[in-house]
């Protein structure tokens, strides 16, 4: 049986550790798996029970964090060593930038049989100036090197890695999708949809529009506040808007919504009168997809963002702007409505249009569920990622 040593960066709620959770749990028995994860930030919220629910134990290497320590993580790669010297893995599997960094270095310097990579999303613009971009991509240029494979999950993301930013050669990429049991989002729709509204107060003639994910910059809520305050003086529909996640631009977020207008509620109050409300972290999210009728992401830079793929199995409408792998996971005029980042005008429109136009907006979402079901489901992930092992342990042999 060959086994794997599987990396990542932190237990936090998002589309990595449901990748490796997932690999690490239904691999078995075929593989041995061993996961190994950072420590998460004080902001983000904990998805340790993602594992828990899964069986899967894991080992924490303290001082793995986001951010770049040369002293942490310096002692972050010889414990990683350490690790491979004792479990002796035939693979080495990273996911995100700081695992894939210190985890293929620690494996090459042990000559581990197999070192591979998933890029879930990059740094290489949005998050920082360019003098600093540039050297994180020179380092994954590097890194490339001394990787037998690279994953890419989507075509869109390998295109991007390949010709915009050169980080390896085109047959040096995969492309693995990511996987999902996406059962949970098709179930008891109806009782999860009257439990979600009745806790914020959404009458059934009420549009509750949503956006899922952390508060942090590159997730660009700012826009979907602009969209609502657009919508709310444009339209004579009732609508609910609800930010669903945390995070540090948080304080900057409702100092906006007070500058434009906007009043709103937050997860300590009882009553939700206001046409906005900040619900904090959220782990029933087939829940909240249940009770939405619109989902919407904003974002500047995206891998394969897990909230529309969540919110398309549960027959939802979507409202995204146009960005990373997002057109590989959307239908474009017919399960998403999709913007370019900086055309703020044309976001709010579409949103608009979704509120205004019930009949394009059920039909979106009665599509969205097909394409997603056939192509996020986590057996072809298990399937995919089974047959790219199997063939680089062979090539090795050879």
């Amino acid at each position: 049986m060959p086994r794997v040593l599987r990396i990542l960066n932190r237990l936090a709620v998002g589309g990595p550790v449901l990748n490796a959770t997932y690999l690490s749990r239904f691999l078995a028995p075929d593989f041995e798996t061993i996961l190994v994860v950072g420590e998460k930030e004080d902001h983000e919220k904990s998805a340790a029970y993602l594992a828990d629910q899964l069986g899967i134990n894991y080992v924490t290497i303290k001082g793995m964090g986001r951010s770049i320590n040369p002293a942490s993580d310096y002692l972050a790669y010889h414990q990683i060593k350490k690790l491979i010297k004792t479990f002796k893995p035939d693979i080495v599997h990273t996911h995100s930038a700081k695992p894939g960094a210190l985890g293929r270095l620690a494996a090459s310097a042990s000559s581990v049989p197999v070192i591979l990579h998933t890029f879930h999303g990059h740094v290489f613009h949005s998050y920082f100036g360019s003098i600093k971009s540039n050297v994180f991509i020179n380092t994954e240029r590097y890194l490339a090197r001394k990787s037998d494979a690279i994953i890419a999950i989507s075509e869109q993301q390998k295109n991007e890695l390949v010709q915009q930013f050169k980080i390896a050669p085109d047959d040096k990429f995969h492309v693995i999708p990511l996987g999902f049991d996406l059962d949970r989002f098709r179930n008891g729709t109806d009782e999860k949809r009257m439990k979600f509204r009745a806790e914020f107060s959404i009458d059934d003639d009420t549009l509750a529009i949503g956006i899922i994910g952390r508060l942090v910059p590159v997730k660009n809520h700012y826009l979907f506040l602009k969209a609502i305050k657009q919508v709310l003086e444009r339209s004579h529909k009732k609508i609910k808007a609800l930010i669903i996640g945390d995070g540090e631009t948080r304080a900057d977020l409702e100092n906006l919504a007070n500058e434009t207008g906007i009043p709103f509620s937050t997860e300590k109050d009882r009553e939700h009168v206001h046409p906005l409300i900040f619900t904090s972290w959220r782990s029933d999210i087939d829940v909240i997809n249940a009770g939405l009728d619109i989902v919407c992401l904003t974002s500047f830079n995206e891998g394969t963002p897990v909230s529309l793929i969540e919110a398309q199995a549960a027959d939802k409408a979507v409202v995204s702007t146009r960005v990373g792998g997002i057109a590989d996971i959307v239908v474009e005029g017919e399960t998403a409505l999709l913007a370019d980042v900086n055309d703020t005008q044309t976001y709010c429109d579409h949103l608009l249009r979704l509120v205004e136009d019930d009949a394009l907006r059920l039909c979106m979402g009665s599509n969205s569920s097909k394409h997603v079901l056939q192509k996020f489901s986590y057996q072809r992930l298990m399937n995919d990622m089974s047959q790219l092992y199997y063939q680089l342990l062979e090539k090795k042999k050879r």
